[in-house]
């Protein structure tokens, strides 16, 4: 749904042959665990008593049905949409010339890695096929999500390409740096301190990004994504919506609005129980 309530239908997935079979479809819903259910229904209904169950009954309960007609309904519903886990990628040694010692993650103040202060961002991209790609922001403190809408460019797929011309994909330097300031600049300036990424040849603009957004940008160490935990758990969040294998240039940016006011609807553990929008509004003035 939208973040006013309009409800948004999931496009036709396209699926790249052997993607398809141990992914399965899947669902844009709501996603909320059996735990995330269980615990926000005292918040939600505190005066109905009959409003309450563990998530272990709810757990109980799909793993009885999983055995008769809605094994294949339940797998759809999944986040990842499989059952078993698959071995990570091996994460590829990348080193990029803009990256200087000043600006890595060990120099990032203190206050961001303990949470206690608001406005520290962790960002990346999800990929998909073609080049396609959709970027993420997730605020450390509130586990705010933001999602960053990168269209592919006029004239991509032509031959010949231009040489030495913009990343028609859509997610080059330039059109990165862009979508980041005009999406967190709709923020106040005390949610804006800072920014951790990886060493992608995306965020080559940072020094740009810093001037237009206001936000100072730290990077990683090579090959240490829980140097970006929140972010990484994000990610994987997403992936129920833009599952791995599928191209991510069909989506709309209302389309990519809708999953990010879903994931802000989710209750949080680490939040008790609270969604990131709520915990973002005790912030703004």
């Amino acid at each position: 749904m939208t973040s006013s309530g309009a409800p948004v239908p999931g496009p036709a997935v396209p699926w790249k042959g052997r993607r398809h079979g141990p992914r399965k479809d899947r669902q844009w819903a709501r996603a909320w665990s059996p735990e995330q259910i269980a615990r926000r229904l005292p918040i939600d209904f505190p005066d109905d008593k009959a409003m309450r169950i563990s998530h272990e009954a709810i757990y109980q309960a799909l793993f009885v049905q999983s055995r008769g007609a809605l094994r294949r309904e339940l797998t759809a519903c999944l986040r990842t949409g499989r059952v078993l886990r698959v071995p990570r990628a091996r994460v590829r040694r990348r080193g990029q010339g803009f990256v200087s010692p000043e600006i890595m993650i060990s120099e990032r103040p203190a206050e961001a890695a303990d949470r206690a202060v608001p406005g520290h961002w962790e960002g990346d991209l999800i990929l998909g096929l073609g080049s396609s790609a959709i970027g993420t922001l997730v605020e450390r403190s509130t586990r705010f999500t933001m999602l960053l809408h990168l269209p592919r460019l006029a004239g991509h797929g032509e031959n010949p390409r231009m040489k030495n011309g913009p990343a028609l994909a859509g997610h080059g330097a330039e059109a990165v740096r862009d979508a980041i300031t005009r999406t967190i600049i709709t923020l106040p300036e005390e949610l804006r301190r800072s920014l951790t990424w990886d060493q992608g040849a995306e965020m080559a603009q940072h020094d740009r990004l810093k001037i237009d957004a206001g936000v100072q940008v730290y990077f990683c160490d090579p090959q240490s994504p829980w140097q970006r935990g929140t972010n990484e758990n994000t990610n994987g969040l997403l992936r129920q919506y833009f599952p791995k294998g599928t191209d991510l240039s069909i989506h709309s940016a209302d389309e990519i609005a809708a999953v990010a006011a879903a994931l802000n609807a989710r209750p949080r553990k680490a939040l008790r129980w609270k969604t990131p929008a709520e915990a973002l509004d005790e912030l703004l003035p």
